[in-house]
């Protein structure tokens, strides 16, 4: 049995990594030592705990997460410096050779973080605590609010589709979920606190229903019916598992924003199936197709990833040209880094780093391109606005239903209430449109 006085008066730092998904597990970490008697430490003040959730979906993830838990150690030199993460769950033993380091805690661990705190003594060599990939089966609940006005909630975790180039899998365990039941609730908990918006967060949300039995349409459906929030997001969904009867449900729905995040990864046919992904070009066309022919004003953004094994300069150009085609608003690039374990590094062909830089750059200019056209077109619109807490200076900032950043003059009596506005012209250095109130 754990001592709870140890943690009377004690502080705790955090710091997150990678995608929403980590944000909302840093939360509930954070809620379970809240609990605990464990103040949440001010900027600028020593913690007596530090609490790191890392990613590797990439080889500069994994430095990214060395280089902050080093920065927290240097910050906060004698707290008790626990690691978790992704990237805690492939390489636990790199990470717990880090001098500071106490605690190294793996995918099945992190969200029970409070049982393996039976005390807060500083170690030689940190401790490693993680279970085998093909052993994660947990689903525990995460919602964490951003600092603006976003609730994220996760709604599944771990995939089974082991892509060639993806590590997550292993990372994460098999897919799994939370009932519709309990996520009902979670999101109603959020309308208690004064919440407006809620984005539905996972590794393979559209892969919803192993654990329960459910279908991810049943949860939307669910969803829609709770009063007092007014928007819904669906975070990433896989384009074979964005059914047709999901999008004509958003473009009719009370509350899910017209608002979708498809990752394609490659515009070419055969590095689609070099990378072992479950569509093709054919199929992800008709979806965005299907998406702006029921709702001509959604917004849709989507991930590419460039140079990877086996991407030669025909299957790029064969790629830019089939995403230059698509009515899209923006793209995600992430140039692609070699992982450990992945099936891709079979794969003989590798992209010389310059071209993987000239490639990012020739699609970041088309992504440029299509938000600035997409912005645009929704030029005297009328849209509704959800302000977010954030100054700047004398501005604030909020997004429409459809994802489009809006700017206009602080004014505290508006943040989080839903606003209706005229978008009017671009503003200064053209990052968001105008709202006019």
């Amino acid at each position: 049995m754990i001592d709870r006085s140890i943690f009377e008066n004690k502080t705790a730092a955090y710091y997150t990594l990678g995608c929403k998904l980590n944000f909302a597990e840093t939360s509930a970490i954070g809620r379970q030592l809240s609990q605990a008697g464990i103040t949440k430490a001010r900027k600028g003040q020593k913690a007596d705990i530090c609490v790191i959730n890392t990613c590797t979906v990439t080889e500069l993830a994994d430095k990214k997460g060395r280089q902050a838990i080093r920065k927290m150690i240097q910050q906060h030199p004698d707290a008790f410096v626990v690691v978790t993460g992704c990237y805690a769950q492939l390489k636990p033993d790199d990470i717990a050779s880090i001098e500071g380091v106490d605690l190294v805690l793996g995918a099945e661990q992190k969200l029970d973080i409070f049982q393996y705190l039976n005390n807060l003594t500083k170690k030689d060599k940190g401790a490693v605590i993680t279970s085998k990939t093909n052993r994660i089966k947990t689903f525990v609940p995460s919602l964490s609010a951003d600092d603006r006005t976003r609730y994220f909630l996760k709604v599944q975790d771990g995939c089974d589709y082991f892509c060639s180039f993806c590590t997550i899998p292993h990372a994460r365990g098999r897919s799994r979920n939370g009932s519709i039941a309990d996520l009902v609730t979670q999101a109603q908990s959020v309308v208690a606190e004064g919440g407006k918006e809620i984005v539905l967060t996972g590794v393979n949300i559209g892969d919803f229903g192993h654990t329960t039995g459910e279908r991810f349409f049943d949860l939307l459906l669910a969803l829609d019916d709770i009063q007092g929030i007014e928007r819904f997001r669906i975070s990433s969904i896989e384009p074979n598992l964005l059914t047709d009867e999901i999008i004509d449900f958003v473009a009719n729905s009370k509350r899910f924003a017209p608002h979708f995040h498809l990752p394609l990864q490659a515009g070419s046919d055969d590095v689609l199936q070099l990378m072992k992904r479950r569509y093709d070009t054919a199929l992800f066309r008709h979806k965005v197709e299907k998406i702006k022919q029921t709702m001509p004003d959604a917004f849709i953004g989507v991930d590419v990833i460039v140079g990877v094994r086996g991407e030669t300069d025909t299957y790029f150009e064969e790629s830019r040209k089939f995403i230059e085609s698509l009515p899209i608003s923006q793209l995600h690039v992430f140039t692609y880094s070699e992982r450990a374990g992945t099936q891709a590094l079979k794969i003989p062909h590798s992209v010389d780093p310059k071209e993987k830089h000239a490639r990012s750059k020739a699609l970041l200019d088309i992504s440029d391109r299509k938000l600035h056209e997409f912005y645009l077109s929704q030029k005297g619109a009328s849209k509704k606005v959800i302000f977010e807490h954030t100054r700047y200076g004398s501005k604030m900032y909020g997004f429409t239903e459809n994802y489009i950043k809006t700017v206009a003059d602080y004014n505290p009596s508006l943040v989080n209430k839903v606003t209706k506005v005229q978008i009017g012209e671009l503003d200064e250095d053209r990052s968001a449109m105008k709202a006019i109130i």
